[in-house]
């Protein structure tokens, strides 16, 4: 099935996708459909394939798609308004043109309205393609029961850089007068080009002080005041004056979700329990008390303080995103575990487990595995930069720049358990902007 197009330009967002490769996202929803047909989309004049779906809902889907050029990017396809309303589809769009330009947003590239061979018209937005979402951190990272010891969560860096990341995306929100509404692990997503957590979905976002949806948030991030309002706009209940919903709203998702990827545990049945009504701090409490044992002690207290801040019943008392960037927690300096750089992609590879510490002290030696390593490396993408210290932080590892993260992902993936001279290799991913400062980790655990 074939689609043909007509761009319709953004008032805020016109520019296409930068022209080498963006980002390419996991998939939010399970593997690739094997059963869709190729579709086609006429964006901007130009012919961009889809090349798998990445999320459906009720009111629209989302497609990965890319262009004769290799650039890729998102498509978020509205289903079709038999009302001729297209609410969902002009929501979005005027509040992400409202918005852009922060570093923790999701980009609009720009929209355009889709005219199927079927005649069906729809109306899209091109979007800036991400990574892996924290809903998948939350499925992957998870170590399970061992021992009959509790799931472990992820690490002290990895909490610290998405809570920062998201606080700094919901400051700017709103400061901009805006409510997300529907803060949630599968609408956090990591960029690996610019190395950040960005927030996406805005479709139940309002102006504070001007509600406009009656069913806000999503089940297990949905503040208490939420819950009573969408109670009551169920039973057919008018909200009176500005009793609306605040950005505090916000604030409670986030708890909840630093939580969860604190402790490894869905917490859907416990926030929707009677303990967790009558004391939701105790729980918290109980939680780290019992997760705390593998994590130094300082930190902990402090990032216990900071979502129990957020997770306050009443949402006059909530921290405001502003607050919480001021938190002890965020003034200490962590290192990203192994886990993390598995997890994380990033421009840059480390290879692991390949080179004898006799190979790093004879000249001739060490220039001939840096060729040899420099030619394997470029079979996968191109190299920008190829480095092997000969003395820690970083003895004997192999760091390889790539010049966009879709290379050294496919590098990830194909150099993963092969065996140089009899070695297995083991790639993880680096942080871009600790390798170009020239900070190599001396252990990660």
């Amino acid at each position: 099935m074939a689609h043909c197009g007509s761009s319709e330009p953004s008032a805020k967002a016109q520019a296409q996708p930068q022209q080498q490769p963006q980002q390419q996202q996991q998939q939010q929803q399970g593997s690739v459909d094997q059963s869709m047909k190729p579709v086609l989309f006429e964006i901007f004049g130009e012919i961009w394939t889809v090349q798998s779906r990445l999320g459906q809902g009720v009111s629209a889907s989302v497609y990965r798609v890319s262009s004769g050029r290799a650039t890729t990017a998102a498509v978020k396809e509205f289903q079709a308004d038999t009302q001729g309303g297209d609410y969902g589809y002009h929501k979005e769009r005027s509040v992400l043109e409202d918005i852009q330009g922060h570093k923790n947003i999701v980009t609009l590239y720009g929209v355009f309205t889709n005219h199927s061979c079927m005649g069906v018209t729809t109306r899209c937005l091109l979007l800036e393609l991400l990574d892996v979402s924290v809903s998948e951190l939350l499925v992957r990272g998870s170590s399970g029961t061992q021992g009959g010891r509790p799931q472990q969560g992820h690490s002290m860096w990895l909490l610290q850089h998405c809570a920062r990341d998201i606080l700094e995306a919901l400051a700017f929100l709103h400061r901009e007068g805006y409510v997300h509404a529907d803060l949630k692990p599968r609408n956090i997503l990591w960029s690996a080009d610019d190395e950040c957590f960005k927030v996406i979905d805005f479709g139940l976002s309002f102006k504070e002080g001007n509600q406009d949806v009656k069913y806000i948030q999503t089940d297990g991030y949905r503040a208490p005041e939420a819950e009573l309002q969408n109670s009551l706009a169920q039973a057919g209940v008018e909200m009176e004056g500005d009793s609306g919903c605040t950005a505090a709203v916000d604030l409670w998702s986030l708890g909840i979700i630093l939580l969860e990827m604190f402790s490894g545990i869905k917490l859907k049945d416990t926030v929707r329990s009677q303990e967790w009504k009558d004391n939701s701090a105790a729980i918290v409490d109980h939680i780290f008390a019992s997760n705390s044992l593998v994590c130094p002690a300082i930190p902990v207290y402090h990032l216990r303080d900071l979502i129990k801040s957020m997770l306050l019943n009443n949402p006059k008392q909530r921290c405001t995103a502003e607050t919480a960037l001021l938190s002890p927690f965020f003034s200490i300096p962590f290192a990203p575990h192994i886990e993390d750089l598995v997890l994380l992609p990033s421009p840059v590879l480390r290879l692991l487990n390949l080179i004898d510490d006799s190979h790093l002290h004879n000249d001739e030696e060490y220039e001939d595995i840096l060729e040899d390593m420099k030619e394997e490396c470029q079979k996968y993408g191109s190299v920008v930069s190829l480095l092997i210290p000969k003395e820690n932080p970083g003895k004997g590892q192999v760091f390889v720049e790539y010049a966009n993260s879709s290379d050294s992902k496919e590098a990830q993936r194909l150099l993963t358990g092969r065996t140089f001279d009899g070695k297995f290799v083991v790639a993880t991913f680096y942080p871009l902007s600790a390798y170009k400062r020239g900070y190599l980790y001396q252990t990660v655990q």
